[in-house]
């Protein structure tokens, strides 16, 4: 065989796998593109139940860990999804939902925590963070020598909770970030796009309301 018989070879294996690429990448995005569908629109009808609902919060609300926050109600659901160029064509980028926990009395009030170790600093402003809590934090310290003894916090008792979808198209994944649900906790997961479905998207919700769930 000629040189150029070899290279001939070399170069229709080398297109056979690229074709062979490319078919598994378009199935994979067909996939993906399927389940971002799903998930949108079950979690727009979702949505729209629980604003009628308002289902109370489960778990536990706690800065501290000590003193919890007052009984929590979940409203305001809201869900946006938001889409790309991938590959010269439409994508799905992400569907976010978002809503609100706020006292079942209806009245937000402000609450102050007093922390004066680095574990309980460090769990006080994470959970501030994640919970999206608005604050002041202010130094206490001895009145004669000025040491710093202690940071109150002082916050609002209203948290936001999240779920946060973002689908991999390459590899046909949906990534799932689950933020405040039964406390103040952040749930990362990430499930095949063929197996985000209803009976899925059920588990979901089941855990957004504090039903037993086999998600995540």
């Amino acid at each position: 065989m000629s040189f150029l018989n070899q290279l001939k070879n070399k170069a229709s294996e080398l297109q056979a796998l690229e074709q062979g690429s490319h078919q598994d990448l378009a199935a994979n995005t067909a996939a993906t593109e399927m389940a971002c569908k799903i998930a949108n629109k079950y979690m727009q009808d979702l949505c729209a139940q629980l604003n009628v609902i308002r289902p109370p919060a489960h778990g536990g609300y706690s800065l501290d860990g000590k003193a919890p926050m007052p009984a929590l109600v979940l409203q305001n659901f809201r869900c946006d999804a938001r889409r790309k160029k991938l590959r010269g064509a439409e994508a799905m980028d992400y569907i976010g939902v978002g809503w609100d926990l706020l006292p079942s009395t209806g009245q937000v009030s402000s609450h102050s925590v007093v922390v004066n170790f680095p574990p309980d600093l460090e769990r006080v402003t994470h959970r501030l963070s994640i919970g999206q809590v608005r604050h002041e934090r202010k130094e206490q310290r001895h009145p004669e020598t000025n040491k710093l003894q202690a940071y109150v916090f002082e916050y609002q008792t209203a948290v936001r909770g999240s779920i946060l979808i973002t689908p991999d198209h390459d590899r046909a994944e949906m990534a799932f970030r689950v933020a405040n649900v039964g406390g103040f906790e952040l749930l990362n997961t990430t499930y095949p796009a063929a197996q985000v479905n209803q009976a899925l998207l059920d588990e979901l919700a089941k855990k957004m309301v504090g039903q037993s769930s086999r998600f995540g």
